[in-house]
């Protein structure tokens, strides 16, 4: 039986010439890293969140953010950058991301139980090679394109490949945390190694880095370089080889970015604020371990289903999109806030899941649509950057707010409304255009 389900996974990655193009073996590749970061957040969670009262949890992850996520910020935005200077080696920084996880996976083992300060230090070193991987990965994806498939569903498919392993991960993990508050860790170490074999093993075309340049996330909508001014692009003299250029990404990659930053803040808000919420005061009399558990539940399902709409997104326009996600958004979350209930704030769960996951395809698709090949790679990098940060602030907001249901879905509301009247603004400016050419890859 596991023989046929392992052939029947590798059939399903492999569909649609994605097993010749290597595509397949980045899909699996994501699915172990997806599964053994799962790991190492149940053994967290169950050592900072779930073993200690309220306050002392609130005040355990809010340590942890500080030491983790504040060192992480300074850190995040030079990811990019440094990444940019290694083209000819990303199957090498995916496998280092791996082996570094690996090593601080077997480390945390013997501290995790005691929850020590040495944990906090530990799982720095683990976000930062967690997000390093994630933007590596985002730009190996056009290198590895078939011809039968368009960037945004190749990213669809890498998205819920990562979801599936995570949801079995969570299984895995609770069943190792039973035995041990380690052994989630050791599971990890073991998952990373063999991660760390399989980078090897993408193709060599993951290394090729030509025609790269790096991008500015400027929009200025009169640069020439701007997408409407691409032949006058082709025609100016190019800068010398080896130095890079920074150019300009178009007003709809930032109007994306930032649509997709607020959906990202709310989720990062959401983990923290309704983690503690739910936990201190359960809504609807259901037990708190019930109510995590659905809005969890719930979260996920809107992930899948946003990751399977993505292929939608080739026949409709981007900006329009990442704008009509933001108001599914501020609906979802004005409604938890006015009739505060599971199931209100279940259906922001789940709506907050899909508005990410399918926001994150549009901004792809408008960077493959309007970023010159020259500096694609680039741009991935450092939007990725960006969410992650947006990710933090709203996380870090989250745990600083008093525990109040429809105080605190109130806040995100405004928020993420704000944000909303912003891009239909901005949309307005940019207006829409067809749906996205495929990326042209030296």
């Amino acid at each position: 039986m596991v023989h046929g389900t392992g052939r029947q996974i590798r059939r399903a990655t492999a569909a649609e010439g994605a097993g010749e193009s290597g595509l397949a073996k980045l899909i699996e590749l994501h699915a172990l890293n997806s599964f053994g970061d799962m790991l190492i957040t149940v053994a967290l969670a169950s050592t900072i969140f779930f073993s200690v009262p309220t306050g002392e949890a609130r005040g355990r992850v809010a340590a942890y953010l500080l030491i983790t996520m504040a060192p992480f910020a300074l850190l995040a935005p030079v990811i990019g950058p440094l990444l940019d200077r290694l083209p000819h080696g990303r199957r090498a920084a995916m496998a280092m991301s791996m082996l570094a996880r690996a090593v601080l996976a077997w480390t945390m083992a013997g501290t995790v139980a005691t929850g020590g300060i040495a944990l906090y230090p530990e799982a720095l070193g683990v976000l930062v090679a967690s997000k390093a991987y994630g933007v590596v990965r985002s730009v190996v994806v056009p290198r590895l394109l078939p011809p039968q498939l368009s960037l945004v569903k190749a990213n669809s498919r890498v998205t819920l490949a990562g979801l599936m392993a995570t949801m079995v991960a969570a299984g895995v993990g609770g069943v190792l945390h039973l035995i041990g508050p380690g052994w989630p860790l050791r599971g990890a170490f073991l998952v990373f190694v063999i991660g760390t074999v399989m980078a090897f093993h993408l193709p060599h075309k993951v290394d090729s880095a030509k025609g790269e340049l790096r991008a500015d996330l400027h929009a200025d909508e009169h640069h020439p370089h701007h997408p409407h001014h691409l032949p006058h692009l082709y025609k100016e003299p190019q800068p010398p080889p080896g130095k890079a250029s920074l150019r300009t990404v178009g007003p709809s990659v930032i109007l994306a970015l930032r649509a997709v930053s607020a959906l990202r803040w709310l989720v990062g808000f959401m983990v923290m604020f309704l983690a503690f919420l739910l936990r201190d005061d359960p809504v609807g009399g259901v037990p708190a371990t019930v109510s995590l558990g659905i809005i969890a539940a719930a979260a996920g399902i809107g992930n899948a289903l946003g990751s399977v709409f993505g292929s939608w997104l080739r026949t409709r326009g981007s900006e329009a999109t990442v704008t009509a996600m933001l108001l599914l958004a501020t609906v979802a979350a004005s409604a938890a806030a006015l009739w505060y209930s599971l199931l209100t704030v279940a259906l922001l769960a789940l709506a907050a899941g899909v508005a990410a996951s399918l926001g994150k395809l549009a901004l792809d698709a408008l960077i493959q649509r309007d970023v010159p090949e020259a500096v694609r790679t680039s741009a991935f990098a450092r939007s990725e950057t960006v969410l992650q940060l947006s990710w933090v602030v709203g996380g870090a907001l989250g745990i600083l707010l008093p525990l109040d249901g429809a105080l605190g879905l109130s806040v995100a509301a405004g928020v993420v409304g704000l944000v909303l009247l912003w891009t239909v603004r901005s949309l307005f400016k940019v207006g829409l255009r067809g749906p996205a050419a495929r990326p042209r890859v030296a």
